[in-house]
């Protein structure tokens, strides 16, 4: 092929025309990406970002009250429509550790060598464990730098574990305490031999329990221990949990979760974790499952529904509950652990969710002052008048007082919201027997029904810690009120052949403090009576309460422990005991746990700085203005 010459152009001249559009070319292009890349690094470049990224990859996760969700619900419903609120079916399937997780950091050392006295125990967990002064960009929550764990250890008022990890001077009160620390040795040692990573143990068939629960999560039952064996010297245990927790907790699940059991184990366990040794490593699993459960109140009034897919965000409500209505006691008990994600992340959305769920509350109109336990997330109005302080209700009374104390007293909307029940409660609920016992009854729709579940026992604890922050002409009434509820718990216990509680008991029919029903007569290692014990010792001092707290170890000992862990029983009413071979992740977690707590020294999470959630989590109370008190940085961690 012969290439025509251009007229009056030299081949060195085309070369050099050629070559300066080259380097023009490169430097306008240059100029473009310097341009283009200084949109996204310029502080003020975020609604320039909006044009050219998505929104999942520009804001942080965030959700409104729209009903996209509910479009879908028809589609969806729980495979078990059964389920109760109750505490007690969990799930989900996992694998086991194929080793043993390692010992190695010196508090632990100095913990089973019982060397140095508790404020150095502490100090040194503190240094050794802290995670937030290794902080790194791996914080899955916003402006988590934000949050110094350091100085929120130098605005508690005490030591979290007191001067000796709450050892009580009194030598038999010791022997007592050490027999329930061996009570939990002896529960995870055989949940870890037949169980690692199921949620929880059957002690007779010695396998682990999967369940629904949990929507394809694993652990429950080593989340919900964390905290316990932490607090009871168990530290070989302990890290045994965390080193689980680092390499086999996945919360990429996609599963059907009760928004109340994953926030109340689940969050709430690993946030006491992290708030008692500091490992960055519970703080971000809590934060990570938190953003989980927020498409949950993706409803016309923000009142979240009961099930959650924690893969899709997919939400409906409980088959069994009247009418697709969500349930007082589960979008009632988010306020603590919602309010700690906030204060950890820097993100507002969980305290927001939360509020709005307290402003419609406040809004609609309540029947004698009385809140119904079923209400729609559609409409904002209740379903049915069923009051109950236990099953269906109780948490959200505990949440509202426990929220007024976590905010250092300074949450007056709760402080309104629990005497104004409280007041409604006593008007309406609260009765007293032929023989002289206080109870709380049920009310549907203005008929009451003589019954008291196990559940309501936790009020006596409740109306307890409530009684200095009311009016202070009614705070004898309010501790008179509290024993009594307390004393009529502690009967239903005695008048049984096992000396442990009904699920259920009523008191009609000549009936007193006894369960009537053979489906009321099992306990399935429920803490609610022990947790009234507890709170109740420690306002009072009155020694009865730790004798009774010993009755329920002895009978724990001679009828739920078997010979691989502790099991439920059928029928308290009898002495040849049947087993539901079911070892409750809730045992660990609070009946333990108060029962250890009941013996020690008021000094062992003093009750000044801690609040417990309702799975017995402790979470510290929230001092504003320590926290933004520049001055606290410079506080040792010595208490």
């Amino acid at each position: 092929m012969v290439f025509r010459k251009l007229p009056g152009v030299s081949a060195s001249g085309m070369g050099l025309r050629l070559s300066q559009k080259f380097v023009f070319l490169l430097f306008l292009s240059g100029l473009v990406t310097l341009c283009f890349g200084a949109l996204f690094f310029l502080p003020d470049s975020v609604r320039l970002k909006r044009i050219f990224l998505s929104k999942t990859e520009i804001q942080p996760v965030t959700v409104g009250s729209g009903s996209e969700n509910d479009v879908r619900e028809h589609l969806k419903r729980p495979k078990e429509q059964g389920m109760t609120s109750a505490k007690g079916e969990t799930g989900t399937k996992g694998k086991s550790l194929s080793r043993k997780p390692s010992v190695s950091h010196e508090a632990t050392e100095e913990r089973l060598a019982g060397g140095k006295a508790q404020e150095d125990l502490t100090l040194s967990r503190s240094k050794t464990e802290s995670a937030s002064e290794r902080a790194t960009s791996s914080d899955r929550g916003a402006n988590s730098d934000t949050f110094s764990y350091q100085k929120f250890r130098g605005c508690l008022l005490k030591a979290p574990l007191g001067r000796d990890n709450g050892k009580p001077g009194d030598p038999q009160t010791n022997e007592r305490r050490e027999k329930v620390k061996e009570m939990m040795k002896f529960a995870w040692d055989n949940y870890k031999r037949y169980a690692w990573g199921k949620n929880e143990l059957r002690p007779l068939t010695r396998n682990g329990h999967i369940g629904n629960m949990f929507g394809g999560l694993r652990g429950a039952s080593i989340i919900d221990s964390l905290d316990t064996l932490y607090i009871m010297g168990l530290m070989e245990e302990y890290n045994d949990a965390k080193e689980w927790v680092q390499t086999n907790l996945d919360l990429n699940s996609n599963g059907e979760a009760s928004l109340f059991e994953v926030n109340i184990r689940y969050v709430g366990g690993l946030l006491s974790a992290y708030y008692l040794t500091g490992e960055e490593l519970f703080k971000n699993k809590a934060m990570e499952l938190g953003e989980k459960l927020l498409p949950a109140f993706n409803t016309p009034t923000g009142i979240p529904r009961g099930v959650i897919n924690l893969g899709s965000g997919t939400i409906w409500s409980w088959g069994w509950a009247s009418a697709g209505s969500s349930i007082l006691a589960e979008f009632g008990t988010l306020h603590l652990e919602f309010v700690h994600l906030t204060e950890l992340s820097n993100n507002p959305v969980y305290t927001e969710k939360v509020m709005n769920i307290r402003k419609l509350l406040n809004k609609i109109e309540k029947p004698h002052g009385l809140y119904p336990n079923f209400l729609s997330p559609v409409s904002g109005n209740w379903v049915q008048h069923h009051v109950s302080i236990g099953g269906l209700g109780d948490s959200f009374y505990e949440y509202l007082i426990k929220s007024y104390l976590m905010s250092d007293k300074t949450d007056d909307d709760a402080k309104r919201m629990y005497y104004g029940a409280l007041e409604a409660i006593e008007a309406n609920l609260v009765q007293k027997s032929p023989g002289g016992l206080t109870y709380m009854a049920e009310w549907r729709g203005g008929i009451l029904d003589h019954k008291m579940g196990h559940l309501a026992c936790f009020s006596g604890g409740m109306i307890g810690i409530g009684a200095d922050d009311g009016a202070p002409e009614k705070r004898q009434h309010y501790l008179d009120l509290a024993a009594e509820i307390t004393h009529t718990c502690h009967e239903s216990y005695t008048r049984s052949a096992t000396k442990l509680g009904p699920e259920a008991f009523r008191f009609d029919g000549g009936a007193e403090a006894t369960a009537t029903r053979l489906s009321d007569r099992y306990y399935i290692l429920r803490p609610e009576v022990i947790e009234s014990y507890m709170y109740m010792w420690r306002l009072t001092h009155d020694p009865k309460y730790r004798e009774w707290g010993w009755e329920a170890v002895e009978a724990l000992e001679q009828h739920c422990r078997v010979e691989s862990g502790f099991s439920g029983i059928r029928d308290v009413y009898t002495m040849t005991v049947s087993h539901d071979n079911m070892q409750q992740s809730f045992f660990l977690s609070e009946t333990l746990k108060y029962l250890y707590l009941l013996f020690s020294d008021d000094d062992l999470l003093p009750l000044e700085d801690w609040v417990f959630n309702t799975e017995a989590h402790p979470l510290p109370i929230i001092r504003k203005s320590c926290l933004q008190d520049e001055t606290t940085q410079d506080k040792t961690v010595s208490k």
